[in-house]
C-alpha cells in the first residue's frame, strides 16, 4: 500500500473474481472470447448500419448504432485491465485510473439505461402508433433524444466522480471487485459515509429503478397493444419483446441490486457485476439486431458486395 506524506491512498488493490492462479488462466480464456465476441459483434453492426442508407435513416437503426458504441466502449473500460489481471500476481489500480474507471462506466452506463428507454418509446410508437410513426420520430427528434441520454449520462456521471474525489482515504485498500466501483470505495473512506451511500441511493439507484420501471411499463402496453389489435404477428412480438426484457433484465436488475441497498456490500455484487459489464454487451448484437431478418439481409449484401468487389480491386492493382 503506497501513500504519500499526507497519507493519502495513491493506488489501490483489486482482489479480482477469483485468488486461484489455475482459475485465472481458465476466466481469462472465458473472458478474452468474451471480449472479442463483444468488440467484433458490436463493431459489425455499426459498420452494417453506417454503410446502409436505409438502416441509417430508420430511427431504430439509428438507436441500435448507437447502443452498439456505448456497448463497444462500456466493454473496453473494464475487461481489458481485468484480462491483463488474471495474469498477474498484483492487481493494481492508481487513484486516478480509479476514478476514470468510475467515471467513463458510470457514463456509458447511464447514457445506456436512457437509450434503452428511448428505444421502448420508439417501438412503442412504431406499435401504438404505426401511421405518425415517421412523423413523430423524424431526424431531429432521434438525434435530440440521442444528445439527451449523452448529457443525462455525462450528469449521472460527474455526480458519482464528485462523490468519491472530496472523500478522505487513507487506508485499507482492497476493493472485493476487479474494477473500480463507487460503492466498493466509499466504503475504504476514512469517515462517516452515511451521507454519501444516501446520495448514492437517490442518485444511481432510483435512475436504474426508474428507467428499468418504465421499460416494463413500456412493452407492457406495447404487448397489450399487439394482443387487441392484431390476430397475425402476436407470437413473433411476443418473442421479441421476451429477448428485449432478458437484455433490460441483465442490465437494470444488477444495478438495482448493487445500487439501491447502501451500507452493506456483498461479494456476490462483482458476480452481479460481470451481467452488465460483459455478458449484455455481448448480448445485445445477438438479441437486438443479429436476429432481425432485416439486419441480416444488409449483412449478406454487404458481404456479396465485399467479395465481388475483391476480385476487381485485386485484377486492377495487378494491371
Amino acid at each position: 500500500m503506497k501513500k504519500r506524506n499526507d497519507s493519502k491512498v495513491t493506488e489501490f488493490v483489486l482482489l479480482g473474481l477469483s485468488s486461484s492462479w489455475e482459475l485465472q488462466l481458465f476466466l481469462f480464456l472465458i473472458f478474452l472470447f468474451f471480449y472479442m465476441t463483444v468488440v467484433l459483434g458490436n463493431l459489425l453492426i455499426i459498420v452494417t448500419v453506417r454503410a446502409d442508407a436505409h438502416l441509417l435513416q430508420s430511427p431504430m437503426y439509428y438507436f441500435l448504432g448507437h447502443l452498439s458504441f456505448i456497448d463497444l466502449c462500456l466493454s473496453c473500460v473494464t475487461m481489458p485491465k481485468m484480462l491483463g489481471d488474471f495474469l498477474q500476481q498484483d492487481k493494481i489500480i492508481s487513484f486516478s485510473g480509479c476514478l476514470a474507471q468510475i467515471y467513463f462506466l458510470h457514463f456509458l452506463g447511464a447514457s445506456e439505461m436512457f437509450l434503452l428507454t428511448v428505444m421502448a418509446y420508439d417501438r412503442y410508437v412504431a406499435i401504438c402508433n404505426p401511421l405518425h410513426y415517421l412523423t413523430v420520430m423524424n431526424r431531429q427528434l432521434c438525434f435530440q433524444l440521442v444528445f439527451a441520454c449523452w448529457c443525462g449520462g455525462f450528469i449521472h456521471s460527474i455526480t458519482q466522480v464528485t462523490l468519491v474525489i472530496q472523500l478522505p482515504f487513507c487506508g485499507p485498500t482492497e476493493l472485493d471487485n476487479f474494477y473500480c466501483d463507487v460503492p466498493q470505495v466509499i466504503k475504504l473512506a476514512c469517515m462517516d459515509t452515511y451521507v454519501v451511500e444516501v446520495l448514492m441511493v437517490s442518485n444511481s439507484g432510483l435512475l436504474s429503478l426508474v428507467c428499468f420501471l418504465v421499460l416494463l411499463f413500456s412493452y407492457a402496453i406495447i404487448l397489450i397493444t399487439v394482443r387487441t389489435r392484431f390476430r397475425q404477428g402476436h407470437s413473433k412480438a411476443l418473442s421479441t419483446c421476451a429477448s428485449h426484457l432478458t437484455v433490460v433484465s441483465l442490465i437494470f436488475v444488477p444495478c438495482v441490486f448493487i445500487y439501491l441497498r447502501p451500507f452493506c456490500s456483498f461479494s456476490v455484487d462483482k458476480v452481479f457485476s460481470v451481467f452488465y459489464t460483459v455478458i449484455t454487451p455481448m448480448l445485445n448484437p445477438l438479441i437486438y439486431t443479429l436476429r432481425n431478418a432485416e439486419m441480416k439481409t444488409v449483412m449478406k449484401k454487404l458481404r456479396k458486395k465485399h467479395v465481388m468487389e475483391t476480385p476487381t480491386v485485386l485484377l486492377w492493382r495487378l494491371l
